[in-house]
């Protein structure tokens, strides 16, 4: 009886496990999809028409290169009036980043959110202008006077840095994705005006003297697909099949 009762269990295991795989090959096969993603950063945009002192945009880029990384760029221009209680200048030029975002995040099905990280090599070309500046005076007894006026340029600036990333990716509609990006930025070389420092720098922000900074985006992106692979399917299943 116990023998009887033993294959009796033995059969209808070998029957779940049967039904299972044949479920599993009846589940739809999805292909992740392969191409380039451009966009706007929406902060550059809209800072331009309530910030009287700035004027900006950005552009960017991704391209996916396998199943978790991406080559990444953003390309923009920016204008920047800052004042300060000695000095005013103005800021003008462009700036290119390039590098690659990895995502860690793992999606269901055809699903294509991103959780990324990344890295970037970023570098600018820009003037300053010194619009006007105040001697410095050590005992203000009779204040610090008036502005100066200057309105000298200083072209053929150059800065180069590089940039942590930290952001997400979601898809709101077919195709269409918004995006957030926390940006930590690391000075390697940069040239100064003669006579006073970058207090901006067009892609890296504000300067500061320990020269770190900061700097997020906000972008709304559309996805161009090209092409399709199998999606987790190694090379070894390939073969087997």
């Amino acid at each position: 009886m116990k023998s009887t009762l033993k294959y009796i269990s033995s059969f209808f295991l070998l029957f779940s496990i049967l039904g299972w795989s044949q479920t599993t090959d009846s589940l739809p096969k999805f292909k992740d999809r392969y191409g380039l993603r451009v966009g706007i950063d929406l902060h550059r945009l809209t800072r331009s028409l309530y910030d009287k002192d700035y004027q900006g945009i950005e552009f960017t880029g991704d391209f996916r290169l396998s199943k978790r990384y991406f080559a990444a760029a953003e390309i923009g221009t920016e204008k920047r009036d800052t004042r300060e209680p000695q000095i005013n200048a103005t800021t003008r030029g462009q700036y290119l980043k390039i590098g690659f975002d990895y995502n860690t995040h793992q999606n269901w099905l055809q699903l294509e959110n991103m959780v990324n990280v990344g890295l970037r090599y970023g570098f600018s070309t820009f003037s300053q202008t010194l619009n006007s500046y105040k001697i410095y005076n050590p005992n203000p007894y009779f204040g610090n006077g008036d502005f100066i006026d200057v309105n000298r340029e200083y072209s053929g600036l150059t800065a180069h840095w590089i940039e942590t990333v930290a952001g997400i990716k979601v898809q709101v509609f077919t195709n269409v994705f918004v995006g957030f990006s926390f940006r930590l930025n690391i000075m390697i070389q940069e040239k100064d005006p003669s006579g006073f420092e970058n207090l901006y720098i067009p892609g890296y922000n504000r300067t500061y003297n320990d020269r770190f900074g900061v700097g997020f985006n906000y972008t709304v992106s559309y996805f161009l697909p090209l092409y399709k692979k199998d999606k987790g399917v190694s090379a070894e299943k390939k073969k087997k099949k």
